[in-house]
């Protein structure tokens, strides 16, 4: 079994060519350095050739609305067009739980992905995966007023470690396409601003955290139960306390 990956660098993607790698296939992973996702059609089909399977786990270089909307109707576009070429028999995709509830921002591109995918004649699956530890992390460094606060919606969410969400990708990917989607997340709900705030304490981090309603989320405002899965998701194993020690 040949299984090409895009955005194997990544978060997720490094994790995912590992994990499909412990599953006993052959990975081929295919990235840009650049973030374009602007691979020729030469470059797919040099890639694609003799391969069953593609998981795209690339992200956008961006999470703003038109940025994320370019990348993913460029770059998947293509990638969808190679595969039916190459006469693979299986895509994945990796998109976002409340990607179908938050319809702006860069959950508007995770839907227009989803829809190219869903409208191919190539055999799909869609893993909707929660907001990971590490992305909280990257947020919460990255969210700094000048009087040392950090703002947050105070949702719901129930985190994965991008180790798990990489374990749910690769095993959906070597077995028969859902044609259809998997929801997969953590076994734990926080309040994301209570979760944030956990994370800085727990890394020396002294900011303060602020409930906010209407903190933005990558482009979009959050309700209540936006980020939430639904009651059949896939629940992974790694617990936010576990995730903390293997840091």
């Amino acid at each position: 079994m040949r299984v090409v990956v895009a955005g194997a660098t990544g978060l997720v993607g490094s994790r995912t060519v590992v994990r499909l790698r412990d599953h006993g296939v052959e990975v081929v992973p295919l990235s840009h350095p650049d973030h374009s996702g602007a691979a020729t059609e030469r470059d797919l089909a040099r890639a694609l050739r003799g391969a069953d399977i593609v998981v795209d786990v690339t992200d956008a270089p961006s999470p703003a609305e038109p940025v994320s909307l370019q990348f993913f109707r460029t770059s998947t576009t293509a990638l969808l067009a190679a595969a039916e070429r190459a006469g693979v028999e299986h895509h994945v995709v990796l998109s976002f739980v409340g990607a179908e509830r938050l319809l702006s921002g860069y959950f508007r591109a995770k839907l227009l992905l989803e829809d190219q995918v869903r409208r191919s004649p190539v055999p799909h699956s869609i893993v909707r995966a929660a907001l990971s530890f590490e992305c909280v992390e990257a947020m919460a460094r990255q969210d700094a007023h000048q009087d040392g606060e950090v703002r947050v919606a105070p949702a719901l969410v129930r985190p994965a470690s991008a180790d798990d969400v990489a374990a749910a990708v690769a095993h959906v990917a070597v077995g028969l396409p859902l044609f259809g989607t998997l929801e997969v997340a953590g076994p734990e709900e926080f309040g994301l601003d209570e979760l944030t705030a956990e994370l800085l304490a727990a890394t020396g981090d002294a900011r303060h955290v602020v409930a906010d309603e209407h903190a933005w989320f990558f482009g979009a405002e959050l309700r209540r139960r936006s980020l939430l899965p639904a009651a059949h998701a896939h629940v992974a194993r790694t617990t936010f306390r576990e995730w903390l020690a293997q840091r």
